[in-house]
């Protein structure tokens, strides 16, 4: 999906805390913003995180991530091989 541009403004010591909390848990301010607006919206939609957490097949898919990480059969891939340019 193309992304746009939106410009806000924070108070500085707000606008200071967000970099580097985003820097010490390597996301980016732009990413803390939209998985708030995000989970926001979900739960405007009634499709708020516990309801995806409580899917059998969300479930199921964590259960099986798990076995395979336990088991060492897990196959791991380079942020590029996921994320292509």
């Amino acid at each position: 999906m193309p992304k746009t541009r939106i410009n806000i403004s924070l108070d500085q010591d707000l606008a200071d805390f967000v970099k580097i909390f985003a820097m010490e848990n390597r996301t980016s301010v732009a990413e803390m913003v939209t998985q708030y607006i995000l989970a926001l919206k979900r739960r405007t939609e009634n499709k708020s995180a516990e309801h995806i957490f409580a899917d059998p097949a969300f479930q199921e898919a964590m259960e099986r991530a798990q076995d395979k990480l336990k088991s060492g059969t897990a196959k791991w891939h380079s942020y590029a091989e996921v994320f292509p340019d």
